[in-house]
C-alpha cells in the first residue's frame, strides 16, 4: 500500500497552531511557581509558596467556591444527561412527521447559537416571574442549576442523537422480532451502545457548566452561591496572584485528564 506524504507547510501550520493554542496555559502553568506576592505578571523567583500553598490554605475562602462550583456542576450535568438522553430518543426513535421533527432540531440547536447574555438575561425575566408563584425562584444555587440545565440540555442531546445514529434501528427492529419488550430494548440494547455517547455529552455538560461566568453571574445570589469563575472575575480586578495562575493550571489538567478519559473509554468501545 501506497503511503501519501504529508506536506511540510501543512505539518509546520499544525504544530504552530498547536502551539498558539497551548503555550498561553504553558505560561499560566509556569507562573503559578512564581514568589511574587502580589503581582503576577513580574517573576520574582521559583517558589510553591505564593501559589499552590496560599491555594491549599483556603486563600480568600477558594475552598467554599470550589464547593459551589462542583455542586452546580454536578447538579446540573446529572439532570441535563438524563432529560438531554430522554429528548434524543424522542426526537430519533418516535416517527415525527419532517417538518415537525425539523422544527425540534431547531428548538435544540437554538440555545447552542444564542449569546450567553442573551440568555442570562432571558433567565432573569423568567425567574423574575416565576419568583411571583414560589420562593424557590430567589437568586440562589437553585436558580443557577435550573439556568445550567436549560442550555446543557442542548448540548447533551446534539451528542447523544449523533451516537443514536451511528447505530440506526437495524438492532432494535432484530430485538423486537424476537418479541423483546421496549423496556428490555432499552435496558439491554440502546442504553449499552448509547453509553459512550451519554458519557461524552455529560461530559460537555459539566464542562460547559465548570468554566460559565455569565449565565452564572446574572442568577446567582449573595456570596453563599458565588462559583470560581465569579469569584475570579471579581479578583482580576485586583491583579492577578500566583494562586489565581495555581489554581486556573488545576482546573485546566483536570479537564484534560477528563478528556483523555474519554478519548480512552471511546477507543475501548470502538475496538470492541
Amino acid at each position: 500500500m501506497m503511503r501519501t506524504k504529508l506536506n511540510p507547510m501543512i505539518a509546520v501550520i499544525g504544530i504552530g497552531v498547536i502551539v498558539f493554542l497551548y503555550v498561553p496555559m504553558l505560561a499560566v502553568a509556569v507562573y503559578s511557581f512564581n514568589d511574587a506576592k502580589y503581582g503576577g505578571y513580574v517573576w520574582k523567583g521559583f517558589s510553591f509558596e505564593q501559589g499552590y500553598l496560599r491555594l491549599f490554605r483556603n486563600e480568600g475562602n477558594v475552598l467554599q467556591y470550589l464547593q459551589n462550583t462542583l455542586v452546580l456542576a454536578v447538579a446540573s450535568t446529572v439532570i441535563s444527561t438524563v432529560l438531554g438522553t430522554l429528548l434524543a430518543l424522542a426526537m430519533n426513535r418516535f416517527p415525527w412527521p419532517r417538518k415537525i421533527k425539523g422544527f425540534f432540531d431547531l428548538l435544540v440547536y437554538l440555545p447552542v447559537v444564542t449569546p450567553d447574555i442573551v440568555f442570562a438575561a432571558a433567565m432573569v425575566v423568567a425567574f423574575t416571574m416565576l419568583r411571583y408563584l414560589s420562593s424557590i425562584f430567589d437568586p440562589g444555587i437553585t436558580n443557577m442549576i435550573i439556568a445550567h440545565v436549560t442550555f446543557q440540555i442542548a448540548f447533551v442531546a446534539m451528542v447523544v442523537q449523533s451516537r443514536l445514529a451511528t447505530f440506526g434501528r437495524t438492532l432494535e427492529e432484530a430485538a423486537r422480532d424476537l418479541y423483546a419488550s421496549n423496556w428490555y430494548i432499552l435496558r439491554k440494547l440502546t442504553l449499552p451502545l448509547l453509553a459512550p455517547g451519554i458519557f461524552a455529552g455529560a461530559m460537555l455538560a459539566f464542562t460547559l457548566s465548570l468554566d460559565d461566568f455569565v449565565i452564572s453571574f446574572f442568577t446567582k445570589g449573595g456570596p453563599e452561591s458565588t462559583t470560581l469563575p465569579i469569584w475570579l472575575q471579581a479578583e482580576f480586578r485586583r491583579g492577578l496572584k500566583p494562586y489565581h495562575h495555581a489554581l486556573s493550571t488545576i482546573i485546566f489538567l483536570t479537564t484534560v485528564l477528563l478528556v483523555l478519559g474519554l478519548e480512552r473509554l471511546t477507543r475501548k468501545e470502538r475496538q470492541t
